[in-house]
């Protein structure tokens, strides 16, 4: 038995998008999933709740017996090492969580972290086979990103972290995650986490767009991700569909081709 590893971290809020990413998950996979959620409790933020766990939990061993998913707090973790410089932007401090996973015993060689705002299209198995033994991860360039911040004139090396597929056996031997902690407690940046691991990287994989596509649903698509993206007319502003928002995703992006999870979610959200 194959087992895929997978990560998500964050508060409460992200219980919808748990439940729509796991059900998008194995709508597409026979694997057995170990699901690792990463919560805490901060400031008037409530962590990911156990009542949601057990619903997941149920969803994941009705499709394959051996799959599970485990909670686990980070309050005391996170406590000694905040990132400072970054607790008081916009993106609340449980999105760096996934900065703390090399701290936290048992945890897995290789997991693959998605963001709760990523569905899943087809089998993940071709992205999580990839050979990642001499990189600290795999990623997708970032759609927006990889043009603005560049080390290299012309060359765009900026990967989106909502969808990392993680080598924790090398990234514990360079540490790059305690770098990165490092560099969001002493520096504000914009994309605080993201811009963190893409710094201090020295080895990541660049893959193709399908395994994390930003910006539209192919039929090769691996993941959907619905991250922020850009209007430009008639004025430039930013635009936020989120999959649990399902009139917005259908009016907005005309986006249907997840209807049957959604319709799913609902059920599971009516029964909560």
């Amino acid at each position: 038995m194959v087992f895929i590893n997978i990560l998500y971290c964050g508060d409460k809020n992200i219980e919808d998008g748990l439940i729509i990413s796991i059900l998008s998950l194995i709508k597409h996979n026979a694997n057995a999933f170990n699901v690792y959620v990463l919560t805490m409790t901060y400031a008037d933020h409530e962590p990911v709740s156990e009542k949601c766990i057990k619903v997941l939990e149920k969803l994941l061993k009705d499709k394959n017996e051996k799959s599970c998913i485990k909670l686990i707090d980070v309050t005391e973790i996170f406590a000694k090492v905040k990132p400072t410089a970054n607790i008081e932007t916009r993106f609340t401090p449980y999105c760096m969580l996934r900065l703390y996973c090399d701290l936290i015993p048992d945890m897995p060689e290789k997991i693959l972290y998605l963001d709760n705002d990523v569905v899943c299209y087809n089998n993940i198995s071709e992205l999580y086979d990839i050979d990642i033994t001499n990189y600290e991860y795999a990623g997708v360039l970032d759609y927006y990103g990889s043009h603005f911040f560049k080390r290299k004139w012309l060359r765009r090396t900026y990967v989106n972290s909502g969808v990392l597929l993680m080598n924790l056996k090398l990234i514990k031997k360079t540490g790059l995650l305690k770098k990165a902690r490092k560099r969001c407690a002493s520096k504000r940046m914009l994309l605080p986490d993201q811009s963190a691991l893409n710094k201090c990287a020295t080895s990541k994989l660049i893959i193709d767009t399908k395994y994390n596509d930003q910006h539209k649903v192919c039929p090769d698509t691996i993941f959907r991700h619905f991250s922020t993206t850009f209007i430009l007319f008639p004025r430039i502003k930013t635009q936020k569909v989120k999959p649990w928002q399902i009139d917005r995703m259908h009016d907005i992006l005309d986006t249907h081709e997840f209807d049957d999870i959604l319709d799913e979610y609902l059920k599971i959200k009516a029964k909560m």
